[in-house]
C-alpha cells in the first residue's frame, strides 16, 4: 500500500495558527521537538479534529528524516 507522506511544514500550516503560536512561540528558529508536535496531537485529538492529525506514516517519517527532533542537547 501508499501513502502520501506531507512534510512536517506541508502539515504545520494546516493547524490552527492560535495553536501553531501557543506551541512554538520563542522556538520558531529551532527545528520542532517531538513534544511540540504531541502538544498539538494531543489539542487536535480533544478538539476531535481527527481528521487533522498527521498518519503514522507521515510521523515516523519526519522522525527518520531529521524533519523533527526529538530532544535538543545544547553544548556545555
Amino acid at each position: 500500500m501508499f501513502f502520501i507522506v506531507r512534510s512536517f511544514n506541508d502539515w504545520w500550516i494546516t493547524v490552527p495558527e492560535d495553536l501553531r503560536n501557543k506551541t512554538r512561540k520563542g522556538d520558531e528558529g529551532n527545528k520542532p521537538l517531538l513534544n511540540q508536535v504531541n502538544y498539538v496531537l494531543l489539542h487536535l485529538h480533544l478538539a476531535s479534529k481527527h481528521d487533522a492529525k498527521p498518519s503514522h506514516e507521515e510521523l515516523k517519517d519526519w522522525l527518520h528524516n531529521g524533519q523533527v527532533d526529538v530532544l535538543r542537547m545544547t553544548a556545555k
